[in-house]
């Protein structure tokens, strides 16, 4: 089989050559060939040269849909295109009697992919790129060799860089198979330069086939420098997941440092707090889609984040006001009562949107992703969310640093009664404060919705984490949260590519107990009069 198709592509060239010399529409003997031919190979034959002449693209598109769709019938030398009852002639278009005699087309796997491939080959002559695009890379994942002269044929008219490297891809690896050693050489070395993880499959194939110790050194050669480039790719992306897992546990710690940090309270119901801010992002996003044209989707997210900062924020007000107020100075209490409103929270959130988790879809400007290397492709969404995290990180350490607001925050986390003495009204500090570390919340659980589906247990998988990036940080402290964040998201990752989710999760765990036992004011320690006592 191998030198029949190292044949039929030696003769396909010559037909290729002899193609710029005429142009002539499709005729009833390839019509016929190509449904009817005495064996596959003949029918393939077929195929390819009505591929490489000129004038065939319109009529030869339509019949080739119809033969992958079973949809060609062969009587006394002719071929026909049949839709239901009715017959046409493929050459002409026109409608014409269906013999009763005719015979269905029978179409194996091999002629199938054969039918695909010549499909794209058209599709390479489309005027749009992400048209030919695509064809190329349906003609580089299935090399043949008796494909190159259609490759050749589109190579010698493309203009897209894209393009042109998929379609040499496909060349290359057509050329793998070649009879010639030096020639199967040369093919490795091209593909070597494509250090994709397609290219490294389809080389890893091609070692286990291979007989000869010059090709399998060449081949080796190869597979080691494309590692050594993938290896790169998969830990700059490691590094990058750590730095968006980081992220998202920086939005959802950062109102806990402030809470926590300020008033001693252990909320637990942060992670409903969480919660609140996805829903109401969800709810902005239904009321897009049902009074607002299609246009201006995209804009709901902008709307989203102070919607759900305000939801979170009105959320926690209440909270302090009706509950914890009443509880200072009594972690334990704090602990449970919060704990039970968490589960008000939970159970309020079923009975009105139910049990089952609801979609928010990414806007169109955070669809898809910015490639930085064959395999490595930075989402939209993820880069958003980092950037937002950081906006948000920057807006809370100007408001600590240089608002009347953050002074009054400072003033009472470092000595609440001195605070009190200067005319500090400690309990609406306690309130506002409260209010602004459940809107951050809120802005966490907005981020959240972009990454994954939206439930009622949406904040219960981040109110450990959150606990342990404030408790290792410094209660209290802005700058060991970001710290603290983003070294237990990278820190997390690396060690999941090497260990796996569960025993990543246990060591890093691990290394936190160890951490606050050496240490246990956490990487910064809180300074001030209350900090001395």
């Amino acid at each position: 089989m191998t030198i029949l198709r190292a044949a039929l592509a030696s003769a396909l060239g010559l037909l290729l050559s002899l193609s710029s010399l005429s142009s002539h529409a499709l005729t009833p003997e390839q019509a016929f060939a190509m449904a009817a031919a005495e064996d596959s190979d003949a029918r393939v034959a077929a195929i390819n040269s009505a591929v490489l002449e000129p004038g065939n693209d319109g009529k030869l598109s339509a019949y080739l849909q119809a033969l992958a769709d079973d949809a060609v019938r062969t009587a006394e030398g002719k071929a026909y295109i049949v839709n239901g009852d009715a017959a046409t002639d493929p050459v002409t278009g026109q409608a014409v009697k269906l013999p009763a005699e005719a015979e269905d087309v029978v179409n194996n796997n091999y002629l199938r992919g054969v039918i695909e491939a010549a499909q794209a080959a058209l599709a390479l002559s489309s005027s749009d790129v992400s048209t030919r695009r695509s064809a190329a890379e349906r003609i580089a994942a299935e090399p043949d060799a008796a494909r190159l002269p259609v490759i050749e044929k589109a190579l010698g008219r493309e203009q897209d860089e894209q393009v042109k490297a998929l379609l040499n891809r496909a060349r290359a690896a057509s050329l793998l198979s070649s009879e010639d050693t030096a020639q199967r050489v040369r093919a490795v070395e091209q593909l070597a330069q494509q250090k994709t993880p397609e290219t490294q499959l389809l080389l890893n194939q091609r070692l286990a086939e291979e007989s000869d110790p010059a090709v399998q050194k060449a081949l080796r050669d190869a597979l080691a420098s494309i590692v050594e480039s993938l290896t790169w790719g998969e830990r700059l992306g490691e590094i990058f997941s750590g730095i968006s897992l980081g992220s998202v546990l920086l939005l959802a710690a950062l109102g806990l440092a402030i809470t926590y940090g300020l008033m001693g309270v252990i909320n637990m119901a942060h992670g409903e707090l969480i919660m609140i801010g996805a829903y109401a992002t969800y709810m902005v996003q239904a009321l897009f889609q049902r009074y607002l044209p299609e246009s201006v989707f995209g804009w709901y997210l902008v709307l989203a984040v102070p919607v759900a900062f305000m939801a979170s924020a009105l959320v926690g007000a209440v909270l302090e006001r009706g509950v914890i107020r009443f509880l200072y100075g009594r972690p334990l209490e704090t602990l449970l009562a919060t704990f039970g409103i968490s589960l008000v929270l939970q159970q309020t959130v079923r009975s009105l949107f139910g049990a089952q988790n609801v979609g928010v879809e990414n806007p169109s400007w955070m669809s898809g992703g910015l490639e930085l290397l064959p395999n490595l492709t930075l989402p939209w969404n993820r880069i958003a969310i980092i950037v937002f995290a950081f906006a948000v990180l920057g807006a809370v350490a100007f408001m600590i640093a240089r608002t009347r607001l953050g002074l009054f925050v400072r003033g009472v986390t470092q000595n609440r009664a001195m605070a009190s003495c200067v005319g500090v009204n400690t309990a609406r500090t306690d309130t506002y404060a409260f209010a602004l570390g459940s809107g951050i919340a809120g802005l966490a659980g907005c981020a959240l919705s972009q990454i994954g589906n939206v439930g009622p247990d949406l904040g219960q998988n981040y109110i450990v984490d959150s606990f342990l990036v404030v408790v290792l940080g410094g209660v209290g402290q802005l700058a060991g949260t970001v710290y603290a964040a983003l070294g237990l998201g990278v820190l997390s990752k690396l060690l999941e590519g090497w260990t796996g989710a569960v025993l990543a999760k246990i060591a890093v765990l691990l290394f936190i107990v160890i951490f606050i036992q050496k240490r246990p004011q956490g990487i910064f320690a809180l300074k001030g009069r209350s900090a001395e006592t």
